[in-house]
């Protein structure tokens, strides 16, 4: 995991406490900061874990694009902890959720990111079905391989089979 500068770390826990400050103020409620980590993975941006109340943000996506993670992802991801908080669980981005992100942090309420993933983009594995190829995952991939998994296309409902390696 590439390491992010201590600035820019600490920027990002700011950045959540004063998400957190901004509900409780707004809301009239005292939540707790959550324990909040750089160590996620994959294409995600972030991710809360509400029971847990714990945030974790991609490292290398955040030092692509800290504006957008500082305007967007970060209220986004605080967001999912104050819904918890306030009604339990929830759709992840049902009403409650998105009024709270329009409301309370003046964000707009988009269920995804629009970051380039180019960088943290996994290996993919080439399978097909009548309608074309499909990329599966690495993970989803050596579920196949072991005869754990089998994946059908969305649209025409075929088991997804692995391409054939061109020599």
């Amino acid at each position: 995991m590439p390491a992010v500068s201590e600035p820019l770390a600490d920027a990002v826990f700011e950045r959540v406490r004063e998400c957190i400050d901004t509900a409780n103020h707004q809301l009239g409620i005292q939540l707790t900061y959550p324990d909040t980590s750089l160590s996620l993975r994959g294409r995600a941006a972030g991710t809360a874990h509400p029971s847990q109340w714990r945030l974790r943000f991609n490292p290398v996506l955040l030092q692509q694009s800290p504006h957008v993670f500082f305007e967007e992802v970060i209220p986004h991801e605080v967001c999912h902890l104050v819904t918890f908080a306030l009604y339990g669980r929830v759709k992840p981005h049902g009403s409650q959720w998105r009024t709270l992100m329009e409301t309370v942090f003046q964000a707009p309420a988009n269920t995804t990111h629009q970051l380039d993933i180019t960088a943290v983009k996994g290996k993919t594995f080439a399978y097909a079905c009548h309608c074309g190829e499909v990329a599966l995952t690495v993970r989803r991939h050596n579920k196949v391989q072991r005869g754990e998994a089998s994946y059908r296309c969305k649209r025409c409902h075929q088991t997804l089979m692995p391409v054939p390696a061109v020599l």
